[in-house]
């Protein structure tokens, strides 16, 4: 069995979000091509947003505001490196078809547009270590985006392993991407400010994984700056 994550902030991480809160949702896991009911669910919740947002808005939800004022605060630029829930729901409100991915990314993909939260999604077995520490992106730190080649994480917060980089709200790294033969799943629902409650939003994640990612050994953990773990 695979050893429970452990997750811990940098300093800079509390000063800037001392408000931040982390969910961790470890399972075993299959990653078959996304099923037609979980696509539908997903683009009516996406039709459903773009019927009561205008674009303008979309800036304004409370769990995406909050992780834009993070990146304000540690000198990060939101409007060009928007997070990746800021992303997916104005391609949502413009009408824009949305990628079809397979059933894991597809899945984070409709809990980040109901939630208003950037989740990382991570293959547990490429995790370098036992240890995840979320601190800040240093100038021409290497960082390989998935679908988009080097990105400038400076100034944004930025998951490392032992090796480095894995994940920002803004895009995860290539290197522990999610692929059809992953088999244990590592999601990090990060909060900087909360939008759907909580446990609501665990409900939904853990019911999907075991509707259609088959998952079992789902472990649920709750972290913070504050605790440091």
């Amino acid at each position: 069995m695979t050893q429970p994550i452990s997750l811990t902030f940098a300093p800079e991480i509390a000063a800037a979000a001392p408000s931040l809160r982390v969910v961790a949702i470890e399972a075993d896991v299959t990653n078959p091509p996304t099923p037609d009911a979980l696509w539908d669910t997903l683009t009516r919740t996406a039709a459903d947003i773009a019927a009561v947002t205008e674009l303008a808005d979309v800036n304004k939800r409370p769990a995406i505001k909050a992780t834009r004022d993070a990146y304000k605060a540690l000198g990060k630029e939101p409007n060009r490196y928007r997070p990746s829930a800021e992303a997916l729901t104005r391609r949502a409100v413009k009408g824009m078809e949305l990628y079809r991915i397979d059933t894991l990314v597809d899945l984070i993909n409709l809990v980040s547009l109901a939630s208003g939260y950037s989740i990382g999604g991570f293959d547990r077995d490429k995790i370098v270590g036992d240890t995840l520490e979320l601190g800040v992106g240093r100038e021409g730190e290497p960082y390989e985006a998935i679908g988009r080649g080097q990105l400038n994480i400076a100034s944004l917060p930025v998951w490392r392993d032992e090796v480095g980089g894995v994940g920002t709200p803004t895009s995860d790294n290539d290197r522990t991407k999610l692929t059809p033969s992953t088999t244990r799943l590592l999601m990090t629902i990060n909060i900087y400010g909360e939008e759907m409650p909580v446990d609501e939003t665990v409900a939904l994640t853990v019911g999907l994984l075991e509707e259609y990612a088959s998952a079992t050994d789902i472990r649920v953990t709750y972290h913070s700056p504050a605790t440091n773990r």
